[in-house]
């Protein structure tokens, strides 16, 4: 079940403050905080998007890219 979508705003906002912290506390490129920061946020997109999705039939102009395994 989605949540409600203002709710789901206000934690994709503070994903984005917290990843952009750890991206300037960043400490090399096996940073786990940086990581853990990056997946908190896409779980947070992730779930603003359904929520958006669910409540008013609404969609965000961008989506996730998968990575692509060689």
């Amino acid at each position: 079940m989605a949540q409600e979508p203002r709710f789901a705003l206000k934690q994709l906002v503070a994903a984005l403050e917290k990843h952009f912290e750890a991206a300037v506390a960043k400490r090399g490129p096996e940073d786990l905080a940086a990581e853990q920061a990056y997946y908190q946020l896409e779980d947070a997109f992730l779930s603003y998007q359904e929520a958006l999705e669910d409540t008013y039939g609404e969609y965000l102009p961008f989506d996730i890219l998968e990575d692509e395994e060689d």
